[in-house]
């Protein structure tokens, strides 16, 4: 991502060679597309856990040389191309990858998870060799048969609450990119005009869940006909804690990074250690920011954070929509400066004018509120800003807000929310004592757009002058107690450790239990 003067976004290319980072995979397999065949190779990545388990990611490549120049590019580019290109990768993702774990002799394995549609054709390949198992027959009767074999060993989750956000195709690009036979086992699945993706994984899966309770409210709404469970997203503890927060931890919580619930006993760690960590970490935000963005940032203000995908519905623009309001808080109520940081989707030009109006209202702002924007936004940052921001801003538009991952990474560093009720925040929320509600929680059936900026405008303004900033400013110790509090209820709770726990005893435990009607 590089943004220009204006604040403009345009994108290019990051160049990396597969071969320092990633091992080389023997096995090929073959897949027809259009009506050739195309080689796929893998690569292989190694996560080493916190007890020393080997977790393999395979990665799957059409770069080789016996593929035609168009085909080698097939897995170059995330988000990229048309349709064509689009189904073509999902293609590779998903009765690829299943050839390649059959190639591997892994074919096997207990459960198949697809997250989002992207892998949905995966489903088609394990109904397939289902069939191909019990004579190859492929009538409906034979279909019915293999999918309910299928099933156990299938689960779904879908992190999209917006309908145009699942994938969809025409029958007749489908039928020309993977062929009649695969296109006739879809129409058997129930696609038949269009191939919804999402609803083809939702008819292989046993177990369908959504990334919170309210997002499984909205989800209902979009899959009838399935259950819908919801299963909370959770970030990785040792990743996202900043090292001075680590170094804390260490010392007065030993064990939190291999059993993050350790983190619970974060409302009694000493406050003038807490502080202390976290001014550490907010120094290094401010030197890195002021030397990459020359914003002037200063350790005494509050910094309020914003780093998320640039979109429309997460509103990165809300609190520069009465700019004279702003400049009166930041005058008779407390000083303040914003920094953000995040990249719009290549083709989401409203995205893209988001961006560009952040830069603007920092020039109007210049002198009054340092405001600073982040360019090419990636993990290394990331830590910096969860860690050094006073307080964590979220404004998407409600219920569009599936989840939403960067409140939980800022509360583990114990950095509260002043938040949108949306998405995890509606669990992770208790008014000053995580942190602090933009709105109401019945806002999501409010239909009209505009009435929500208002209403959303006004009680941002007004929890920020009348709260946030009081209690920054004026009561260090219980703005000391909100960011223990934070760590403790929310960092101990919204971690994948808790999350894959989940997902091992409801998803994967109980899909073969539906099914077999026992334990597995």
């Amino acid at each position: 991502q590089r943004l220009d003067a204006s604040g403009w976004q345009t994108e290019e290319p990051v160049e990396w060679k597969v071969e320092d980072l990633l091992e080389p995979v023997d096995a090929r397999v073959k897949l027809t597309l259009e009506g050739r065949p195309i080689s796929i190779r893998a690569w292989r990545y190694r996560i080493t856990g916190v007890s020393g388990g080997l977790v393999p990611v395979l990665l799957l490549d059409t770069d080789l040389p016996e593929n035609a120049p168009e085909d080698r590019q097939f897995t170059d580019w995330l988000y990229g191309g048309d349709a064509r290109y689009r189904l073509c990768q999902e293609a590779i993702l998903g009765m690829g990858g299943v050839a390649m774990l059959e190639a591997l002799g892994l074919g096997a394995v207990d459960y198949f998870h697809l997250n989002e549609g992207h892998a949905a054709l995966a489903a088609t390949a394990l109904v397939e060799l289902e069939l191909n198992r019990h004579g190859g027959k492929r009538t409906q009767r034979a279909v019915r048969t293999a999918l309910a074999h299928v099933q156990p060993r299938c689960v779904f989750t879908t992190h999209t609450p917006v309908p145009a956000g699942h994938d969809r195709f025409p029958a007749e690009l489908v039928q020309r990119v993977v062929g009649s036979e695969v296109f006739r086992l879809l129409e058997a699945l129930g696609q038949e005009s269009e191939v919804n993706m999402s609803k083809l994984a939702a008819t292989a899966a046993s177990f369908v869940n959504a990334v919170s309770p309210q997002h499984a409210r909205v989800t209902r709404t979009m899959f009838p006909g399935h259950e819908i469970e919801s299963i909370p997203n959770g970030v990785h503890a040792a990743t996202w804690a900043a090292p001075p927060i680590q170094v804390l931890f260490d010392r007065r919580l030993p064990g939190w990074r291999r059993y993050p619930l350790r983190l619970r006993d974060a409302v009694e760690l000493p406050r003038r250690e807490v502080w202390a960590a976290h001014m550490r970490a907010k120094r290094e935000l401010d030197r890195y920011m002021n030397r990459q963005t020359g914003a002037g940032l200063v350790e005494d203000r509050l910094t309020l954070g914003f780093a998320r995908r640039a979109t429309s519905y997460k509103r990165l623009t809300l609190i520069f929509d009465d700019l004279d309001r702003l400049r009166s808080i930041n005058r008779d109520i407390g000083a303040i400066q914003l920094v953000f940081a995040g990249k719009a989707h290549p083709h989401d030009h409203g995205g893209k004018e988001m961006i560009q109006r952040v830069h603007q209202a920092r020039e109007a702002l210049a002198g009054e509120i340092p405001v600073a924007y982040l360019p090419d936004y990636d993990m290394a940052s990331a830590k910096l800003l969860f860690a050094g921001c006073d307080v964590w801003l979220n404004t998407p538009l409600p219920p569009l807000e599936a989840s939403g991952t960067s409140g939980m990474k800022a509360a583990l560093n114990g950095v509260p929310s002043l938040s949108v009720l949306d998405g995890w925040w509606i669990q992770g929320h208790i008014e000053g004592a995580t942190g602090w509600a933009i709105g109401e929680r019945g806002d999501a059936r409010i239909s009209s757009s505009h009435r929500k900026n208002v209403l959303h405008l006004e009680a941002l303004y007004q929890k920020l002058s009348e709260s946030v900033l009081p209690c920054f400013l004026q009561d260090r110790e219980r703005f000391i107690d909100i960011m223990r509090q934070a760590i403790a209820l929310n960092g101990s709770y919204f971690n994948a450790q808790r999350m894959a726990a989940q997902y091992l005893h409801h998803a994967y435990r109980g899909a073969g239990e539906a099914i077999s009607g026992g334990p597995t």
